[in-house]
């Protein structure tokens, strides 16, 4: 039976979530002035730089507000200068006893009067230059817009339901994944225990490799950025949020990914070869060892994949003698002889003499840190 010889070593431990591409920012784009639209100042699908205007609104009335308000300000400062002159001639003569001084307090208040009215007028004015200014429907983001809601001619109003437009920032993109919140305890378990241990980094963040939709993977890394505080209760599951460069705007909102999660280092585990392992009616994973000539059947502990192994953490011991080959054609308690393979990275098994003596390179599989001599 072809064998291989385990021995423990440091894994790394991840975990494969299901998630979803989202935007790291949308805003809608709305009218906060009504009117009639002039002109629309992109296309769609294009990339919009805040403070691009992206609709024009009729401003004639607002102008004309404007010159109304200023003409009003104008006023008040002419009026605001004849009362501080009618308060200096007033005070010249309270100095000769000429002029009562009830008369002298009313010019004083006339004066204060004054600059109220131009502090109001220039109120008026810069509220009208507001309104003026929003005529320019400007992008508050920067991002990919959406196809236009209206055309030019159409009317809207002021904070209208209707969006005339979608922005959606693309670079960075968020993932939304899904875990359990018993897989989250138990992983706790392990690492307050010394089992699994986290690498420390500069950043001190997790990070996450993306798979597509068709299989590839996708280059840049992302880093675990928020994780929920509160777990469903129908579904007992919480939500992570991993934040990820798209400077090729490969990742879309809603597409559908896969994202694996380093989580640390288990210190003392072993990698079995997928091939080996089975499920008992009881759903545990079994393997068949050599133990003085004989398959010996033992339920292992598993703490997920890496490449094509099972993470072992339980049922296994130092040098065992894994069986990898032939299994087909022997059971727990069968007389067997322990010949010697090494796995590729496909997972095929060659017998290890073969191997070495037609002078190939040692192809052990990550499963197994040597094979038995």
């Amino acid at each position: 039976m072809g064998t291989v010889t385990l021995h423990p070593a440091a894994v790394p431990v991840t975990a494969e979530l299901p998630g979803r591409v989202s935007a790291s920012q949308t805003t809608d784009v709305r009218p906060q002035v009504g009117g009639i639209i002039k002109t629309v100042g992109f296309r769609p699908g294009q990339t919009v730089t805040q403070g691009d205007v992206l609709y024009q609104i009729d401003s004639a009335t607002y102008d004309a507000q404007v010159a109304v308000q200023r003409a009003a300000l104008q006023k008040a400062e002419a009026a605001q200068t004849n009362a501080e002159a009618t308060l200096d001639r007033d005070k010249a003569l309270a100095a000769t006893s000429t002029l009562s001084q009830s008369d002298l307090q009313t010019a004083e208040l006339a004066v204060a009067q004054a600059k109220a009215d131009v502090a109001s007028a220039t109120a008026s004015l810069d509220a009208a230059q507001i309104n003026a200014d929003l005529t320019k429907v400007v992008a508050p983001i920067s991002g990919l817009i959406s196809d236009t809601a209206v055309t030019q001619g159409a009317l809207v109003t002021a904070a209208q339901a209707t969006a005339l437009a979608t922005i959606r920032q693309l670079d960075p993109s968020y993932v939304d994944l899904v875990e359990t919140s018993a897989n989250l305890l138990k992983l706790r378990d392990r690492i307050d225990s010394g089992a699994v241990t986290r690498a420390s980094n500069t950043t001190n963040a997790t990070t996450v490799h993306l798979t597509l939709e068709d299989g590839s993977a996708y280059e840049p890394v992302g880093t675990l950025t928020l994780a929920d505080v509160v777990v469903s209760q129908s579904t007992g599951t919480f939500g992570i949020r991993v934040t990820i460069a798209n400077p090729k705007r490969l990742l879309l909102p809603g597409m559908f990914v896969r994202a694996t999660v380093d989580l640390g280092t288990e210190t003392n585990a072993y990698r079995v070869p997928q091939r080996a392992v089975t499920f008992n009616s009881n759903g545990e994973a079994v393997a068949l060892f050599v133990e003085s000539g004989k398959a010996v059947s033992h339920t292992l502990t598993t703490n997920g994949t890496i490449a094509n192994d099972w993470v072992v953490t339980g049922g296994v011991t130092d040098g065992a003698q894994l069986i990898v080959d032939g299994l087909q054609k022997i059971s727990s308690g069968s007389a067997v002889t322990a010949v010697p393979v090494t796995i590729d990275a496909q997972g095929v098994a060659t017998d290890a003499a073969n191997s070495a003596s037609a002078g190939t390179p040692d192809a052990t599989a990550p499963a197994a840190a040597s094979a038995a001599k």
